[in-house]
């Protein structure tokens, strides 16, 4: 989440800059600066009371050595007990109240990221290849993978339901083969380290991405007395290995792959584009995480998007990088790429990698 300390020093930069992420956040601003208020009114009281009640502790010591009566000083010890009892309850009251509006606000955009409230103003950066034609028309991936007998969409409806899918002969040993030609690639010449993480994560580490609380719904969880979820992402675990841990600078970067897959409810999404293998409740993808010093972090966030763009590149798979505008932007990021490739299908370019420097925010 962001660093409550913003909201001190530079509160109307910040809430000039949230403006850029979308609308109706200006009243969580106006609702976290009233709890911060609070907070720091109630601080002082409370740590007056505990200098107090500590004083006197002092003068009653003093009292019962003279042989004097405590029983004054000691009902003075109680009206101080019960101040600090009452105003830490407050103050834990304001600090729950305070973080659930921190954990709903989304990251800050870059200055390099164009403004702007949909897809329609994100900016190409570069493009590669040119799309092929053909002296026919192209089939898309939902009609050409079930007449190959690549793709069964009816087995997986039957199976778990709608957006799910089976992939089937040549198609599974295909997606195998993607996964260890990605998985080989960034650890062989792109200098990761491939870590085989859980498929479950709890709250703690879903809170730390900035899954929860905001995007619950989107989650799958796990039944009965577990307090774990299906993660949606290799995100997820690569981007907790290291939580409440200090590193050595001297050790960054640190490059995590991993490949998982991945289970979100999509919700929201009804009515959408989502035929075929789009937008499915369960999908593989091979993940890359870097973490490393906050001054080197757009270079490496260059250079990640270079290794993503380099799987489309081996494939000879014409592509385009966008970057993506504030308001399009997902909510823990700083800054993304889109990386979209040609469908002859649809005629169109389609994201197929997203990568993203989220700064501090899941720190």
């Amino acid at each position: 989440m962001l660093d409550p300390e913003l909201l001190r020093d530079e509160s109307v930069a910040l809430e000039a800059r949230l403006a850029d992420r979308g609308r109706g956040l200006g009243q969580l601003i106006s609702e976290l600066r009233r709890a911060d208020a609070e907070r720091r009114a109630i601080i002082p009281i409370v740590e007056q009371a505990r200098h107090a009640k500590k004083a006197l502790g002092v003068r009653i010591g003093k009292a019962k050595r003279d042989g004097l009566s405590t029983d004054e000083l000691l009902a003075k010890g109680q009206q101080f007990s019960a101040t600090i009892e009452t105003e830490e309850g407050r103050l834990e009251e304001v600090e729950r109240t305070r973080t659930a509006i921190l954990l709903k606000l989304p990251n800050l955009a870059h200055g390099s990221v164009p403004v702007g409230g949909s897809e329609a103003d994100n900016v190409e950066v570069r493009r590669y290849g040119t799309p092929p034609t053909f002296h026919f028309e192209a089939k898309a991936h939902w009609d050409l993978g079930p007449a190959l007998g690549l793709i069964d969409f009816e087995r997986g409806v039957k199976l778990a339901g709608a957006r799910f899918s089976v992939l089937m002969g040549a198609g599974a040993r295909l997606e195998r083969a993607l996964i260890n030609f990605m998985l080989e690639l960034h650890c062989q010449e792109h200098g990761y380290v491939e870590v085989a993480p859980p498929f479950l994560a709890n709250e703690e580490s879903l809170t730390a991405t900035g899954q929860l609380p905001k995007f619950e719904d989107d989650l799958f969880k796990v039944g009965g007395d577990w307090n774990l979820y299906l993660i949606p992402t290799a995100e997820v675990p690569l981007t907790n290995l290291h939580r409440g841990e200090i590193l050595d600078g001297r050790d960054l970067p640190l490059r995590y792959t991993a490949y998982t897959p991945c289970f979100r409810s999509e919700a929201g999404s009804y009515g959408a584009d989502v035929r075929g293998l789009i937008r499915q409740h369960q999908f593989d993808k091979v993940e890359l995480v870097a973490i490393t010093r906050p001054e080197e972090s757009y270079d490496t966030l260059e250079t990640l998007t270079g290794h993503a763009e380099t799987v489309l590149r081996r494939l000879g798979l014409p592509h385009r990088t966008v970057v993506l505008c504030s308001g399009d932007m997902g909510f823990a990021a700083a800054k993304t790429y889109d990386i979209e490739v040609w469908l002859p299908g649809q005629q169109r370019y389609r994201e197929i990698s997203s990568c993203s420097n989220t700064e501090a925010f899941q720190s």
